[in-house]
């Protein structure tokens, strides 16, 4: 519609008579009246105690040297308001020192803590800490060790920063938070490692995020294992044990992203390292000695945990407890930096001996590339060479040419297989190479009998035209001799070691070896003397079990003769346990049959007794008649 005059009258949205500048300016007029009245003394300490009331949030900026000028005005030590002005001084130095600690200035913040009244302010010491290693997760293992030595000292605070960790880690759980979760189980993994807090509870973190598996749930328990792995395998070997079984049970059932198996199978390759780059404690933050430590047990589901969360809040004391807590902390703190001198005196007598030692090797460091750039060029290059080539030949002869270091051999190896494996179909130009390889350089021939190992344990994760032509690639490595037959040493065919995609590697291997050679050959090479140690996983003879399991197995790919020896051993195997099970039977019935004739004896010869007693009865009763007839 039209708008009209009266559609917005002017007359509502008038301004008031008096505006909000003649207000202001009115109570300026009064305050300055108020002054005039009362004494300059008086208003300050009112100024005073308004801007403390104001609190952290009250929006008013007071500059340190005003704010430091306040409290020496101040002539009573021990109210309210300079409590809470030494609170905020407390708070103040304790964030500016835990946010500036780092490897090389450990000692000096923790000879400054302790300058602080950390009884006092133990709730704003733990909260600094957590948020600190919540914004900088890659500085855990410094936090941790900051808090070890204060840990030895004043237990009180391990133990709040362990329980409040606790709360943070179940919050996060319960929302699904996996940042927080992940950054929670770090600090609680590195107080592990400095032994503030017991390896159970690492135990009992492992155990939940494993109970319910997720993506998620697997990917932070790696996580936790690689910071805590070490320390584990140290304190609770079983524990470790049982917590990798788990994960190697997840792996087999196969029901997750290969991604995640992926990360899982970095985790066994950590473990088999010994956790090298994820040390349990840096030779530089390893502060505190064994026996000084003091190790907290903490359930992490129990109710009952508290975070004590009022200690980060000020609240003013009676003047006397007050003016108590301070020289009693001045004397705890200086017996405790009076401890951390002498031990940072006789430190300092070896200063010049450790610069020199450091110069040293520092002179003697080499420059290493993290990046792994140049790996990246000469893999590139490798392929290039591979792919370019027209004859297997010619590419050996690039090969060798190559400015190939010692040591990475390997990666040719691990070309020439992941070439071959991305054919469609199985190529002889690819193991060709490896063939003349292995025949030039020994080398070549130890880092593909290495491959087959690695290749074995990881052909879960391979396509079924990818498993196909690496078990020929291999197949006619051996069948050639270029790779010896002890590889089969570390093959165990029995149900629980072996997977469906290591049955079909195993199964194309041996068609393609009694293809090219005939089983007769195969036959023969498997029965030499020299070689039968190796083939004992491929024909297991311990347990009757597996014994049945591998003929059923050769005999399902068409190979059964390859079993004649466990058929004849597994029969014998029967007639000895049908013979000793027929021996046992006729022990024991030569045992009954003795024991029935024992008894019948007995029984006769008591039978015996009885008879000679009647006859000497009677031949006593006839004598008294004879002498009565006479």
């Amino acid at each position: 519609g039209i708008l009209t005059e009266n559609t917005f009258p002017l007359q509502k949205i008038a301004m008031p008579s008096g505006s909000k500048k003649d207000k202001k300016e009115k109570k300026d007029e009064a305050e300055k009246e108020n002054v005039k009245e009362e004494d300059i003394e008086t208003y300050k300490k009112r100024k005073i105690a308004d801007l403390e009331n104001l609190g952290r949030s009250g929006g008013v900026y007071v500059p340190p040297f005003k704010l430091a000028r306040m409290q020496k005005e101040i002539e009573d030590k021990t109210s309210a308001e300079y409590q809470r002005q030494t609170w905020e001084a407390l708070r103040k130095s304790i964030n500016g020192l835990v946010n500036k600690v780092n490897v090389g200035n450990i000692k000096n913040i923790v000879e400054e803590l302790f300058q602080e009244n950390l009884v006092r302010g133990r709730g704003l010491l733990v909260r600094a800490l957590i948020r600190a290693q919540m914004a900088s997760p890659g500085f855990t293992h410094v936090f941790a060790a900051l808090l070890a030595v204060i840990n030895s000292k004043l237990p009180e605070v391990g133990d709040l920063l362990i329980r409040r960790v606790i709360l943070q880690f179940r919050r996060a759980y319960k929302r699904n938070d996996k940042i927080v979760t992940t950054a929670a189980i770090k600090f609680m993994a590195h107080l592990v490692n400095q032994k503030i807090v017991s390896e159970l509870l690492a135990l009992h973190v492992a155990t939940l995020l494993l109970e319910r598996v997720t993506e998620d749930s697997i990917e932070v328990c790696v996580s936790f294992l690689q910071e805590v792995g070490q320390a584990m395998e140290e304190l609770s070997k079983a524990g470790c044990q049982a917590i990798f079984e788990r994960f190697r049970t997840i792996l087999h059932e196969g029901e997750i992203d290969k991604r995640v198996q992926y990360v899982i199978e970095g985790l066994f390759e950590t473990r088999r390292k010994k956790f090298s780059d994820h040390p349990m404690v840096m030779d530089e933050l390893d502060l505190v000695e064994d026996e000084e430590q003091i190790t907290h047990e903490v359930d992490l589901l129990d109710d009952t945990i508290k975070g004590e969360e009022t200690l980060n809040i000020f609240k003013a004391i009676a003047p006397e407890n007050y003016a108590a807590d301070e020289a009693k902390w001045k004397l705890i703190s200086s017996e405790i930096l009076g401890l951390e001198q002498d031990d940072g005196s006789d430190s300092s007598e070896d200063s010049d001996e450790e610069a020199d030692a450091a110069a040293d090797r520092r002179a003697q460091e080499k420059i290493l590339d993290f990046t792994e750039q140049d790996l990246v060029n000469l893999r590139r290059q490798i392929y290039l060479v591979i792919m370019s080539s027209v004859h297997y030949e010619e590419c050996v002869h690039k090969i060798l040419k190559l400015n190939i270091a010692e040591g990475q051999e390997k990666e040719v190896c691990t070309m020439l297989i992941d070439c071959c494996a991305m054919e469609k179909m199985f190529n002889r130009f690819f193991v060709l190479q490896a063939e003349r390889l292995c025949r030039l350089n020994p080398v070549y021939q130890d880092n593909f009998t290495e491959s087959f190992g690695v290749q074995f344990n990881t052909v879960h994760r391979l396509e079924t035209n990818k498993l196909r032509n690496i078990g020929k690639f291999f197949a006619h490595l051996l069948y050639t001799d270029a790779i010896p037959w002890s590889i089969w040493a570390q093959v165990k065919i029995t149900e629980e070691t072996t997977t469906s995609s290591s049955r079909i590697f195993i199964k194309v291997i041996f068609q393609e070896l009694s293809e090219q050679w005939g089983v007769k050959k195969l036959v023969d090479r498997l029965r030499e003397d020299e070689l039968k140690p190796f083939f004992v996983g491929l024909f297991p003879k311990d347990h009757p079990k597996n014994v049945r399991f591998a003929i059923n197995y050769f005999t399902a790919i068409g190979l059964g003769v390859l079993t004649e020896d466990l058929r004849t051993f597994l029969e014998q195997a029967n007639a000895q346990a049908a013979a000793d099970a027929q021996r046992a039977a006729e022990e024991r019935a030569v045992e009954e049959e003795s024991s029935s004739s024992s008894s019948s004896d007995s029984s006769d010869s008591s039978d015996s007794d009885s008879d000679s007693d009647d006859s000497d009865d009677s031949d006593s009763s006839d004598s008294s008649d004879s002498s009565d007839s006479s």
